[in-house]
């Protein structure tokens, strides 16, 4: 080959690479909502003590976590005294970032940069491939993530809404409980193992002398984050990861560890605070029902997300309770300026 020829596709080989990165982005640029309006504290406000949410955000599921924010905000007596913890990767931050602030301008909050690499080597395959992205796993890190100064914080995902005031749940009790969240005891907790924990004395003894194990979603939970530095949680959560990977010890992605550090030593939260369930099961997808007894929270978990449900004109019942937080501008719906 000529050397001309040479010199022309080494020039031209990265200016095409270049072409294509920046077409690939322009194409994946995030969805656009619809301004909140300013949400301002009541007058049966009476503290002055910020209340901290932590939320994972990323453009996969950033129409439900704007929901989210925007049905906490919506129903709480105190929204000003509020701070938001976005915990999303380094990537994704800025684009992010301009969303929140253009969607909530008056929205007090942080974005915190997760570093994926911290799991990639950790994370087994589990039952569905939505729990296998690394960014499920940034709740095990929260006491790298936020800052020293922020003592307790509420922990929530990304597929819920709230519709009673989040200050009720801020203020509960966790006496001497390093986290807080409902718990399921009906659940049969030896399915959340295999074989293989169960058939091993070193992994099944984990729970001998804990008071009875339940079920708890860690979608919800109220956390000591004082508490969980000083007995350092998130290095046992990450030494059951890697026993995971070398036994196999269960199948569901990041729950199973939060499980084996804190089943049994859970503070009950009342279940109204995480009506989960509602995507559906795992294999079908079929619709969920509410659980018996009053709703605070509705949770998303599993399969189905109501905007999709909804996009596709395939709703279950009680998507339409979702349908009302949504801020999404629908491409039709879009004018050019």
């Amino acid at each position: 080959m000529p050397q001309t020829h040479r010199f022309l596709i080494t020039i031209t080989f990265p200016l095409i690479l270049l072409l294509l990165i920046q077409t690939t982005t322009s194409l994946q640029q995030p969805p656009q909502f619809q301004e909140a309006p300013a949400f301002r504290n009541g007058k049966q406000c009476n503290i002055t003590d910020k209340i901290h949410i932590a939320m994972t955000l990323d453009t996969t599921y950033l129409r439900g976590s704007i929901a989210g924010v925007f049905s906490i905000l919506q129903h709480s007596t105190c929204p000003e005294n509020t701070v938001f913890h976005f915990l999303t990767t380094y990537h994704l931050s800025t684009t992010l970032r301009r969303t929140i602030t253009t969607t909530f301008p008056y929205l007090s909050f942080y974005i915190h940069h997760f570093n994926t690499f911290l799991v990639k080597n950790k994370i087994s395959t589990s039952i569905r491939r939505a729990l296998d992205q690394p960014l499920n796993y940034a709740r095990i890190y929260l006491a790298h993530l936020l800052p020293n100064t922020v003592d307790r914080v509420i922990y929530l995902d990304s597929d819920i809404i709230v519709v009673d005031d989040i200050i009720n749940l801020w203020e509960i009790n966790l006496n001497s409980h390093i986290i807080g969240a409902p718990e399921y005891c009906h659940a049969n907790f030896t399915y959340y193992f295999t074989s293989k924990f169960w058939s091993n004395p070193a992994f099944s003894e984990t729970f001998k002398r804990r008071a009875r194990p339940c079920y708890f979603n860690t979608g919800v939970m109220v956390i000591d984050m004082t508490k969980w530095r000083k007995v350092k949680i998130t290095e046992k959560l990450v030494k059951w990861m890697e026993i995971q990977k070398r036994y196999r010890i269960y199948e569901l992605g990041s729950l199973p560890p939060f499980l084996l550090v804190f089943g049994g030593e859970v503070k009950g939260v009342e279940h109204r605070w995480n009506q989960h369930g509602l995507g559906g099961d795992n294999v079908k997808g079929l619709c969920r029902d509410l659980h018996p007894g009053p709703v605070s929270l509705l949770h998303w978990s599993g399969k189905g997300k109501p905007w999709l449900r909804l996009d596709s004109k395939r709703a279950c019942p009680l998507d339409g309770l979702w349908a009302p937080y949504d801020l999404f501008k629908h491409p039709a719906l879009i004018t050019d300026r």
